[in-house]
């Protein structure tokens, strides 16, 4: 199956539960946003499965740190995750929770001056917060 090289490459064990979570993130023509709650719900009306919460959230930072997914701060206590791991930019509805890409061609170029003895900038991610 093509999800088993993904998650050994990602340090687990295909089960049949991780391959179900595979299913849902990478059987899909367009790329989403989501969070591990969010990732739940549709595993269970997707494929009619329930996952333990622990088990979706472990292979989804698997997953993240391998780099098959981009992990995405909100706010210290909400992240959310996207299935498009290119660089890109963000919309953030603060009134719906709902995370929206913004091509890069939507934002004008951007100029950081500040710099970091030994570090360079390896990408530059703009989130733009709306509300009503």
């Amino acid at each position: 199956m093509k999800y088993i090289e993904k998650l050994r490459n990602s340090g687990l064990r295909p089960t049949k539960q991780r391959l179900k979570i595979c299913q849902v993130l990478f059987d899909s023509e367009k790329t989403f946003h989501f969070t591990v709650n969010d990732l739940a719900k549709k595993i269970k009306i997707k494929i009619d499965s329930n996952i333990s919460l622990a088990t979706i959230y472990n292979t989804v930072h698997a997953f993240e740190k391998k780099g098959y997914l981009k992990q995405i701060p909100i706010n210290s206590s909400q992240t959310y995750f996207d299935t498009n791991v290119s660089d890109h930019h963000h919309f953030y509805d603060l009134n719906n929770d709902k995370l929206i890409d913004l091509e890069n061609s939507d934002v004008g170029p951007i100029n950081i001056k500040k710099k970091i003895n030994g570090k360079k900038i390896k990408s530059v991610e703009v989130l733009v917060k709306l509300e009503d």
